[in-house]
Formats: structure tokens, C-alpha cells, sequence
């Protein structure tokens, strides 16, 4: 691009269309702010950009993070009456997307009187990699009810969402729409096809080698397989200079799920107070998950003091989701502290006819032969009478129970987890099935369950049920 641009300043009078051409060179390049300053300077001179330049110049915009130079060019194509053009527009979702204003990019779609089907794939690949699922289906849905017919783009995005949701019916609809080997991503993202990523850490960090050689820009999802890697594999020094140089090597504002990665590498290798001060001085308003995901780390290392104020963290963002009472009364059992577990539940309150109703849903399932398998739980001092009350609470058997309680007769109950199903939980899934005569699908973090007639399409986990 450098002599592009020694190219372009030998000619006396530039016209638009040569610009363009050096805009988009520098867009795709590894300055691409130089586009926004060669801009200002034929702005100066008189030039006026046509619906051919901002798509460069939001490309290059998107690329740099530079979100309020994007602003900017958006005020110019408002002036210049382009804002509507149907090549400005969904360059322009883009780069507030890549900017991470995802508000600002759904305004700039709603203002659209008719948006084409470019316009529609900008959006919903906006909301899919913002991790915002449901809004990228609802869009879908509407572009079905319009005139316009769907790309394979738009299918991309669409088996991305149905992934974050764990939607298996809506994926293999999309899949007979796609046909493709795309399947296999999103099949791999809802646990249909087994890897473990883990034994894979030094290849991914090999082939980034291979990449940096080949002198292949990464992007955000380059550092999100090997910080995952990193963290698989103990790598933590690694992984933290991975994350870092996210930002000071190439420009990359990290996301919410590079945040969740570097929280779970930190806290696989037990540097748990490092992870409390990496999520409190985060740059963004943490999530629930992000300290969900420090909480599972406290119990794996048995911190309980830790994980007392982790769920504090918690319960002042949400403290309606049963599985963190589960891994705190794990934690706290087996540290002999089952007192700051009831201190911290009566101070939450709440949840009463939920409790109330699975202690029914489970005395029936005694009455067809469900019998607690308190040998999961490994606190030799508890009785067999706490042990069971334990195992009666998982979140598991919670989200079930919520799920019978709300919904009509016949429903399919669907429940997402991000751990593996416990063993005894599998069996009374199998149990509830029959009794109840409802169909459950239940997707832990390795597979799929379908439990229908008092059977499970998968038998593992009755040989391999995991202990508490």
C-alpha cells in the first residue's frame, strides 16, 4: 500500500473512483485508519464521496475499532442523503457491530424503510456474534414472513444462534435448508460430536505459529481457540500472553467470551484471587456467568471463603438460577461449613413452591422405583437422609421441576447445561419421562439427552455418573 499511495500522490487531480480504489486497499490492510486520513484529505480538496466510498471507509472503521471516526463518516452519509443507500447501510451495521455497539447497529436497520436481504444477514450476524441468539432468530422469522428469500449467509448465522441455544429442531431445519458441511461447526458448538479441545492445545498454538508465519492477520475467534486451548491444557502463562497481546499486538478489543475464557484459565490452575481481581477491574459490567464460572473454580479448589463473596458478586446480578446454590452447598458440605450455606440461603429467601413441588415429583418417582444414589455424594459425614436432600436439588432436577410446573401437558421440557449431568439426576430424567409422559431434552456440556418412555437416547452416563 505504500507505494499505492506514492502511486495516487502523483496524480494531479484524483478523482473519487481512484480513491475508492486506495480505501479499499487500506482497509484491508494491517493500517487501515490511513483510509480515514487520506479521506480528510480529499475532503479538503473538494472531492465528494459517492455510495462506493463509505463501504470501504466503515470496513476500515470495523477493522481499526475506531468507533467514533464510524460515527462520524455516519453524520457525513446522513448529509449527503446516503445513510439509506444499499451499499452504506449494512457496512455501516457492521461497524458498529465490530465496535461493539449493537444497539446502534439495530437503529441504523430499524430506520431502514426496505431493508434488502444484505441488510437483514448485517443485522443478524450482529446479534449472533454478540451472543445475542434469540433477537438473531426473531429476525430471521421476519425476513421468512417478507419477500425476500435467504442466503447462505444468513443460514450461517442463523445455525450460530441455534448453537448458543442449544435449538437441536431449529438446527437440523436450517441443516436442510443449508446442506452443507457448515453442520458440523454448529454440531460440534451443541455436543453432537464429542472432541475434547483439551488434548488439542498444542496443535491450535502450532497452527497460530503457522499463521503468524504466513503473515495471516487473527481475528477474535483465532484468540478464542487458543485461549480455550490454553486453558485445557494448564498453559496459563501462555494463555495470558495470548489474551494481552489481543490488544497491544493487534488491535483487538477483547469480547465477554475472551473475558469467561481468561476467568476459567486463571481458575483451572487455582489462581483464584488473581481471577476475582481480573473480573472486578474488567473494563465492562461483568456478567453472571463470568462469576458462575470463578464459582465452579472455588469449588474445584475447595475455596469456600472465596466463593462467598463470588456469590454475593452473583446474587447482586441474579440470584434466581438454582445451579449456584447447588455448587455452594457441594462446596460447603465438604469443607464441614453446611451453616454459611443456610445463613446465605435465608438471607436469599425465595423458591419455595419450586422446592415444594419437586419434593412431590420425587415421591412419586419412589412410588415407580427411583431410589437415590447417595454414593454420588462424597461427604462420609453427612446421612444418607442429607445426602439424598442434597442430590433432590441439583439444578438439574430443579429446571425439570420448573419446567412441569410451567407448561401444559405434552410440552417438551428443554434444559441447558453447562456441565455434565450428574448420574443420579440422568436416572430420575429417565423416571420423570415415564410418570409425567413428557419428553425432556437435555443438553450438558458433552452431549445431547433425549429421555422419552423412561429411556435415554445416550447410556453413558449410567456407567460414568459424575460424583458430587
Amino acid at each position: 500500500m505504500d507505494y499505492a499511495h506514492h502511486l495516487f500522490d502523483q496524480i494531479p487531480q484524483p478523482d473519487i473512483v481512484v480513491f475508492n480504489s486506495m480505501a479499499r486497499g487500506f482497509a484491508r490492510s494491517d493500517t487501515p485508519l490511513r483510509a480515514i486520513v487520506l479521506f480528510s484529505d480529499i475532503i479538503c480538496s473538494g472531492l465528494v464521496p459517492d455510495d462506493y466510498t463509505f463501504p470501504s471507509l466503515h470496513k476500515a472503521c470495523a477493522n481499526s475499532k475506531a468507533l467514533q471516526e464510524g460515527k462520524q463518516l455516519h453524520c457525513l452519509a446522513i448529509k449527503l442523503g446516503l445513510n439509506h443507500n444499499i451499499y452504506v447501510c449494512p457496512t455501516l451495521i457492521n461497524m458498529y457491530t465490530e465496535c461493539n455497539d449493537v444497539n446502534a447497529a439495530r437503529r441504523v436497520f430499524d430506520k431502514i424503510v426496505e431493508p434488502c436481504v444484505v441488510c437483514y444477514n448485517a443485522i443478524i450476524t450482529c446479534y449472533a456474534r454478540s451472543s445475542w441468539p434469540n433477537e438473531a432468530l426473531s429476525l430471521f422469522r421476519e425476513l421468512q414472513g417478507s419477500n425476500l428469500k435467504h442466503t447462505d449467509v444468513t443460514l450461517l448465522s442463523v445455525l450460530s444462534s441455534c448453537a448458543l441455544l442449544g435449538a437441536l429442531d431449529l438446527g437440523r431445519w436450517i441443516h436442510e435448508l443449508l446442506r452443507s458441511m457448515v453442520l458440523i461447526n454448529m454440531l460440534r458448538y451443541t455436543g453432537l460430536v464429542s472432541k475434547d479441545y483439551g488434548m488439542h492445545g498444542s496443535k491450535a498454538i502450532s497452527l497460530f505459529e503457522e499463521m503468524k508465519r504466513a503473515r495471516v492477520r487473527p481475528h477474535e475467534i483465532t484468540f478464542l481457540g487458543l485461549l480455550y486451548a490454553s486453558s485445557h491444557t494448564g498453559l496459563v502463562e501462555e494463555g495470558c500472553e495470548y489474551f494481552y497481546s489481543m490488544s497491544d499486538k493487534y488491535g483487538i478489543i477483547p469480547g465477554i467470551k475472551h473475558y469467561g475464557c481468561m476467568v476459567d484459565l486463571l481458575g483451572r490452575a487455582g489462581r483464584l484471587d488473581e481471577a476475582y481481581k481480573f473480573i472486578d477491574v474488567l473494563p465492562i459490567k461483568p456478567t453472571p456467568i463470568l462469576w458462575r464460572t470463578l464459582l465452579s473454580s472455588c469449588s474445584s479448589h475447595g475455596n469456600v471463603e472465596l466463593a462467598k463473596r463470588v456469590i454475593g458478586r452473583i446474587f447482586e446480578l441474579d440470584d434466581s438460577h438454582g445451579g449456584d446454590y447447588v455448587i455452594l452447598s457441594n462446596l460447603c458440605a465438604r469443607a464441614g461449613r453446611c451453616e454459611l450455606f443456610e445463613e446465605i440461603d435465608e438471607r436469599q429467601g425465595g423458591g419455595e413452591d419450586l422446592h415444594q413441588a419437586l419434593g412431590k415429583i420425587v415421591k412419586e418417582l419412589k412410588l415407580v422405583g427411583y431410589v437415590p444414589d447417595t454414593s454420588l455424594v462424597c461427604h462420609a459425614h453427612m446421612e444418607d437422609e442429607d445426602k439424598e436432600i442434597t442430590l433432590r436439588y441439583h439444578s438439574e432436577k430443579l429446571a425439570i421441576a420448573f419446567g412441569l410446573l410451567n407448561s401444559s401437558p405434552g410440552t417438551t421440557i428443554r434444559v441447558v447445561k453447562n456441565l455434565r449431568v450428574c448420574g443420579d439426576c440422568h436416572s430420575a430424567a429417565k423416571l420423570i419421562s415415564l410418570v409425567f409422559d413428557r419428553q425432556i431434552i437435555f443438553r450438558d456440556v458433552q452431549r445431547f439427552h433425549h429421555f422419552k418412555d423412561g429411556k435415554c437416547s445416550s447410556v453413558l452416563v449410567e456407567t460414568t455418573g459424575s460424583r458430587i
